[in-house]
C-alpha cells in the first residue's frame, strides 16, 4: 500500500477492534475506492456468531462498506472532511453469500451525491470470487461550514 493510500486509511476514526480494512488497494479522492480485509479465525464476534460455525455477521460487511464509503468521501479534495461521519442510512441492501474465517472481502464504494453534510454512496462486496453484498448508504457529519 503506498503511503498515500495509508494515509486515507489511517484517517478512519474506528479503533483496530472495529476496523474491517485492512488495505486500501484503489482510491480515486471524492469518488470510489476498493478495500480489501481478511477475516481472522480469532475476531471476537465470532465466537458468537455460530459457535462451531463462525460466519462474518451481515452487519458487518455493511459497516465495512460504510467505512470504506467514508475514506472516498473525506479524501475529497474540493470538500473539507465532515466532522462525525456516520453512516446513518442503508437501502436496497443485499446479502446473499456469507465470509468465514481465512476469505478476503473486496469491498468497493463510489460515492454518487454529496449535499451539505450528507454523502450518498453505493458499495458492494465481493467474496470467493463472488458478489455478496450490494447496498447504497447515506453517511451524515456535523452540519456547518463543510463546503
Amino acid at each position: 500500500m503506498t503511503p498515500e493510500l495509508a494515509r486515507a486509511l489511517a484517517a478512519l476514526p474506528h479503533s483496530p477492534e472495529f476496523r474491517f480494512l485492512d488495505r486500501l488497494v484503489e482510491l480515486e479522492p471524492g469518488r470510489r475506492g476498493v478495500a480489501e480485509y481478511t477475516l481472522r479465525g480469532d475476531a471476537p464476534f465470532l465466537r458468537g456468531h455460530f459457535p462451531g460455525e463462525p460466519l462474518m455477521p451481515g452487519v458487518l460487511l455493511l459497516e465495512a462498506a460504510a467505512q470504506l464509503a467514508g475514506v472516498v468521501a473525506q479524501s475529497d479534495p474540493a470538500h473539507a472532511p465532515l466532522p462525525g461521519l456516520k453512516l446513518t442510512a442503508v437501502r436496497q441492501a443485499k446479502i446473499t453469500g456469507t465470509v468465514r474465517p481465512g476469505e478476503t472481502l473486496t469491498v468497493r464504494a463510489e460515492v454518487v451525491g454529496r449535499l451539505g453534510h450528507l454523502v450518498q454512496a453505493r458499495a458492494s462486496v465481493r467474496a470467493g470470487g463472488a458478489e455478496i453484498l450490494v447496498g447504497e448508504l447515506t453517511l451524515s457529519g456535523a452540519a456547518g461550514d463543510s463546503d
